[in-house]
């Protein structure tokens, strides 16, 4: 007979609530990821040579402004405009110059640096991003997604090339790009809407009161 002594090792938990015999769940780990850009560069096909050279990438980061309604001897606090911060994407610069020319198309849709002139509109230069977080499959066993990130209305804020150093004979040289959007949508392993996007009514209430 089996001695289930795994499943004490999480938080007691309110038997009423869950199972309190329920052991830790497993979590995602940081390197079980892979990033996708659509529309980047010139030719539109997915980017797969960024997607095999990224080091690094950030999650999403939504934030809401803050609303103060000063009331007598009180402040209320309400949830204002979202907006999201920007996302930072790292990648190798290879020898074939396959990234780095990547990029420098990216950066001469939304900007001619050449001719000097700007882009008519944002749908111009904009791409996609999809953030897949991965099960560590691969190879014979398929890599299951078990989350992803949808970011869209996409371009390049900042780009930073690496510099060479003669004390770093180990590093590989990189690109940091600091991504600019306008909305991301928060993916389950199937690819339905779930968290960020998904519908879950809206609450209308009394207008006048309930603040």
């Amino acid at each position: 007979m089996p001695i289930a002594s795994l499943s004490r090792f999480t938080v007691p938990l309110v038997t009423d609530q869950s199972n309190s015999s329920q052991g830790l769940l497993m979590p995602k780990l940081a390197y079980r990821f892979r990033v996708t850009l659509f529309n980047f560069g010139v030719g539109g096909e997915p980017s797969t040579e960024l997607t095999k050279q990224v080091m690094s990438v950030d999650r999403p980061k939504p934030k809401f402004e803050e609303i103060k309604l000063s009331v007598y001897n009180s402040t209320v606090k309400l949830a204002g405009k979202p907006s999201f911060d920007d996302i930072k994407l790292t990648v190798r610069d290879d020898v074939t110059n396959a990234v780095t020319f990547k990029v420098g198309q990216q950066m001469q849709k939304q900007f001619d640096f050449f001719e000097q002139a700007s882009a008519a509109s944002g749908l111009d230069y904009k791409f996609r991003t999809i953030i897949e977080l991965l099960d560590g499959g691969n190879g014979a066993y398929q890599a299951n997604v078990l989350e992803s990130f949808e970011v869209q209305g996409c371009w390049l804020k900042n780009v930073t090339y690496a510099g060479g150093d003669y004390s770093k004979a180990t590093d590989a040289m990189s690109i940091d790009l600091t991504i600019c959007y306008d909305n991301a949508i928060q993916l389950n392993g199937e690819g339905a809407v779930r968290g960020v996007g998904q519908p879950v009514g809206r609450t209308l209430g009394a207008l006048s009161v309930g603040t």
